[in-house]
């Protein structure tokens, strides 16, 4: 209760505190301000307009500063109800003209707290209403990913011989990744990318990707679809996850510029999908195909330095080679 006259200040106490609720008493904003800053934010505050020191539109503008959730009824003479409106405007809740009555302070008192506690229980609401949605969406993409993945395994049961392929060259690809300074989550990005690269190929006809010799043009341009087609699949629930999605569509473009879907060259190829076309190419040399035997370790190793500059990027093959300098560590199944 903030007054400068202690008549008025002691009545208006003795009504809230007959009503339920504890008080302090202030005789000026100054004081009030003094007192809010010691004991701490209190639900409800009562002020008169005119006081010495500070006037209590002023003192509205500070204590609402300082403690936006606390609610304020403004005291008022008859005349002052122009000045009452503009306290409405700033911040308080509501007013009460004097001569103040027993039962017109308590009903003002109580309609002010309600109005305070519905503020704060939306913004409770609303705070945990937004966590609840942003873990539900976590769920759902989570849950998406898995279905993809789980396509991901059943793309890998229609070609036995690439059983493996997708979760290898996902960790290739991290270690490459590592080695070139990704971390966090452009990493985990890496690392989905790593393991969807191949999704299109849901869409690929499995006489051609059991096809043990060489592809014809048309049946050439038939696998070369599966880039732009994995993008389209994963790009509703992955919109977010740029990185993944451009690994899917450009991990076929070459450094020359000739591969495919968009023939880009060079730096134009984002770097997440020239990480993973040097791994996808290794695991694809070092593994069994419908179309020819796997080749050693060390000789893969130096077809990737010879494509470097031409097929691959130059620091992406050094990168890889440094990742696994070890090559009896490498994740071969043949």
């Amino acid at each position: 209760m903030v007054d400068d006259d202690a008549q008025m200040r002691r009545a208006v106490t003795r009504i809230i505190e007959t009503h339920g609720l504890a008080s302090l008493e202030a005789s000026s904003g100054v004081e009030a301000l003094a007192i809010l800053d010691c004991e701490g934010e209190v639900a409800l505050c009562i002020s008169d307009i005119y006081m010495p020191e500070m006037d209590g539109l002023t003192f509205l503008r500070e204590a609402l500063g300082r403690y936006p959730d606390m609610a304020v009824v403004m005291l008022t003479g008859v005349a002052d109800v122009t000045t009452a409106v503009e306290c409405l405007k700033i911040g308080a809740l509501d007013y009460i003209a004097k001569p103040v009555i027993v039962e017109e302070v308590r009903a003002r008192v109580d309609k002010a707290l309600e109005k305070r506690e519905l503020v704060l229980q939306n913004r409770f609401y609303q705070k945990h209403l937004e966590s609840r949605v942003r873990e539900l969406d976590r769920r759902n993409r989570q849950a998406l990913v898995n279905g993809v993945q789980t396509l991901v395994h059943a793309l890998e049961a229609k070609d036995a011989y690439t059983s493996g392929h997708s979760a290898r060259v996902s960790r290739y690809a991290v270690k490459t990744a590592v080695q070139l300074g990704y971390t966090g989550e452009r990493l985990e990005q890496i690392r989905l990318g790593g393991e969807l690269h191949d999704i299109g190929k849901i869409g690929t006809r499995e006489d051609i990707l059991n096809k043990p010799g060489l592809l014809s043009p048309d049946e050439f341009e038939h696998v070369k679809g599966h880039a732009a087609l994995g993008e389209r699949i994963l790009a509703p629930f992955l919109g977010e996850s740029t990185m993944v999605l451009r690994i899917v569509r450009s991990h076929h473009e070459r450094f020359d510029g000739r591969g495919f879907p968009d023939a880009l060259s060079g730096d134009r190829i984002p770097a997440e999908a020239r990480i993973v076309a040097v791994v996808d190419a290794f695991d694809a040399m070092t593994t069994n195909r419908a179309y020819r035997p796997p080749k050693s370790p060390m000789d893969s190793l130096e077809e990737l330095r010879r494509c470097a500059g031409t097929h691959f990027d130059p620091e992406v093959v050094e990168a890889f080679l440094r990742a696994f300098a070890d090559v009896s560590a490498l994740p071969i199944s043949t």
